[in-house]
């Protein structure tokens, strides 16, 4: 029996005659770029997130641009993120002109060491770029002093985050902005791309209106350049009908998380994730364990048709586009070692029993 990394099909199945419904009144309609969809969408992710605004965009990698591009980031500057992470983190800093600058992560969260922050900024550095990694918030009380001592900017990258919460404190809702995706096979995906940026203030919130519009306020009046990144009402449309089940979807992924911890309890060369003290609610958008002969277990499971991916197998200071930076391969050792023995297996909501008792069993095995 094969058990897929995930299957969106069976989320389709049972939301199948709303999302029709849904995606049809906006064909009806006919308002299919920022329409009232979207506007209602914006609301509900803002109350979700805890901020005051919400707005939507085409992807989860243009949420991060047009908030670097808001928060001032620009040719010459340097941006600190961690080494570990999606493409997009450090790919939209470069976009922009500036200088992405990697720093390594804490070894039971995967996300940024908030402890080697203060040694990366210089003169340049213009914001910090947290990555709340697999659906865990990063540690970001110490994140937030560091980035008012040395007044910068500071951007959640929530990708995979989104119902998260630190301390109490939702993803999204601490840094100045917050980026979301919901590329289809994140916790909340639409049905294609698309992205939302919250932020806390007004003057944030027009800008990012602005920009995401080609720079235009009014029509056709342009007094910056911006981009062409607005949410289409259809994909807005989808994700209202999933809205109200994303708390017991993320539940759900905690439930198998749980039986994953005990399976793998005793199984001396399985690292299972660790939940943080500071971590309230993690969401598991990936469950993401650590083994020492990794590539050979991804075989193994490839074989008995068991799904599994590596996030992420090459660390951003390893990779060929910025080898101008001048990290050498063995800087950054907590992430090179991540990269080496990270393997994340299915985790999806509507897996049943049977299923994960077959991951497990097969894991078990291809570790042995």
């Amino acid at each position: 029996m094969s058990v897929p990394l995930l299957d969106l099909s069976r989320q389709y199945a049972y939301l199948k005659d709303d999302m029709n419904k849904a995606v049809l009144n906006v064909l009806d309609h006919g308002w299919f770029i920022l329409g009232p969809e979207v506007t209602e969408l914006e609301k509900q992710i803002a109350e979700l997130s805890g901020t005051a605004y919400a707005r939507g965009v085409a992807s989860g990698t243009d949420a991060l641009l047009l908030a670097l591009f808001a928060a001032g980031v620009k040719a010459g500057d340097e941006v600190i993120t961690t080494d570990f992470s999606f493409f997009a983190t450090a790919g939209t800093i470069s976009r922009l002109g500036a200088t992405p600058v990697f720093v390594d992560i804490e070894k039971d969260s995967y996300n940024i060491d908030p402890n080697l922050i203060e040694a990366a900024i210089t003169k340049k550095t213009k914001a910090i770029i947290p990555v709340h990694l697999f659906g865990q918030v990063a540690d970001m009380d110490p994140i937030l002093e560091i980035a008012n001592k040395h007044n910068l900017k500071v951007i959640e990258d929530a990708a995979q985050a989104i119902g998260a919460k630190y301390k109490g404190k939702p993803a999204g809702s601490m840094g100045d902005y917050g980026c979301f995706s919901f590329y289809p096979s994140k916790n909340l995906g639409a049905g294609g791309d698309g992205g939302i940026i919250t932020t806390n203030t007004e003057e944030n919130v027009e800008l990012l209106t602005i920009l995401r519009n080609h720079g235009a306020k009014p029509k056709y009046y342009h007094k910056i350049i911006g981009f062409n990144s607005r949410l289409a009402s259809i994909q807005a449309a989808i994700l209202l009908v999933k809205m109200p089940h994303l708390q017991k979807w993320s539940e759900k992924r905690i439930e198998h998380a749980n039986i994953y911890d005990k399976a793998f309890a005793d199984v001396s060369n399985i690292t299972t994730p660790k939940v943080m003290d500071y971590s309230d609610f993690h969401i598991y958008n990936q469950y993401t364990i650590a083994i020492p002969n990794r590539d050979k277990v991804a075989a193994k499971l490839k074989e008995e048709n068991i799904g599994s991916d590596i996030y992420y197998p090459v660390p951003f200071h390893k990779q060929e586009c910025f080898a101008d930076l001048g990290y050498a391969p063995k800087d950054l050792p907590v992430t090179n070692k991540a990269s080496e023995t990270v393997l994340s297996i299915p985790i999806y909501p509507e897996m049943t029993e049977d299923e994960q008792q077959i991951v497990i069993d097969a894991v078990k095995e291809a570790v042995s």
